[in-house]
């Protein structure tokens, strides 16, 4: 079998840790795709994969030349797109990840318009609330709330939202509104464990940051049943403003203690191409940073 073809048939693989899903994606045999891995194996004399009966997972030579592979056929789909021309329509797959709620409300219609601008796309999206590594992972693009850590991924920023603590009118009209954090300790608390913010709350003001310790009496695993949670009148939560826009807009929710606030978050697009990057990448990300940009949740 032709390298590149085994190069492919390893990187889906390793990306889909399966041979039955990477044949699926392939739109091979299971055994044909069993019979590339093996003779690439050969070719090499090292072991790629690691192979259970539940799991496969490169090995430390696998996880290198994963690498490896996805740099030089991405080199080959650039060398493609520069043969056909720098119009050529995008075409291929492409990989996108983003945190749950913010993947539903803004990536997912961006996905939309773009599979119905260019109809030889495929995209597959993995919406987390966990920061995922586009590297081992094999996205080749996503979308971070908050501060970005130091990493060889190029960044786009494209807004910026707010930590914000909200409760329904109906629960503010039984109970004092609170003030300061203090005042949360006489309330009921909704906490969500999603996402990276959940760890504590702390608050800003001109004397500096303020960390509260608080027991909640309702702790879930999603913002959205925090959000429910909140809209039923049960107590206080806290998300990202983005995520209860419509509900503030809509007076189902009220913002508290804007005072306290801490500095905005801001939201990137983080992608692993460099300067020659994929048309398909690029387009995706003209595409998205445009809608993000112009909405007024995120600005």
């Amino acid at each position: 079998m032709d390298r590149f073809i085994q190069m492919q048939v390893f990187q889906a693989v390793a990306e889909e840790q399966g041979f039955a899903a990477a044949a699926r994606r392939l739109q091979m045999s299971p055994p044909a795709v069993t019979r590339a891995v093996a003779a690439l194996e050969d070719h090499l004399g090292v072991k790629l994969l690691n192979r259970t009966t539940r799991h496969v997972r490169t090995t430390e030579a696998g996880q290198r030349y994963l690498e490896d592979v996805r740099r030089i056929l991405a080199e080959v789909d650039a060398a493609d797109e520069a043969a056909a021309g720098i119009n050529a329509e995008p075409r291929g797959q492409l990989t996108v990840t983003a945190p749950v709620l913010f993947g539903r409300l803004f990536v997912m219609p961006a996905i939309v318009e773009f599979l119905q601008r260019y109809p030889a796309m495929e995209v597959n999206a993995l919406f987390l609330d966990r920061v995922v590594n586009l590297v081992e992972e094999g996205m080749d693009m996503g979308v971070r709330v908050g501060e970005l850590p130091d990493s060889n991924l190029r960044a786009l920023r494209v807004g910026s939202v707010r930590m914000v603590l909200v409760a329904s009118p109906a629960y503010l009209q039984q109970w004092d509104v609170p003030e300061t954090p203090r005042d949360l300790h006489e309330h009921a608390i909704i906490a969500s464990s999603a996402g990276n913010f959940a760890i504590g709350w702390r608050f800003h003001d001109h004397d500096g940051e303020h960390p509260v310790r608080l027991k909640p009496r309702l702790t879930v695993t999603t913002n959205d049943a925090a959000i429910a949670a909140a809209k039923e009148g049960f107590g206080i939560t806290r998300v990202l403003s983005y995520q209860v826009a419509s509900e503030v807009a809509g007076g189902h929710l009220q913002t508290l203690m804007t005072d306290f606030e801490p500095p905005p978050l801001p939201i990137h697009i983080v992608h692993r191409e460099g300067r020659k990057s994929a048309a398909k990448t690029r387009a995706f990300i003209d595409l998205l940073a445009e809608r993000l940009r112009r909405d007024k949740a995120l600005n």
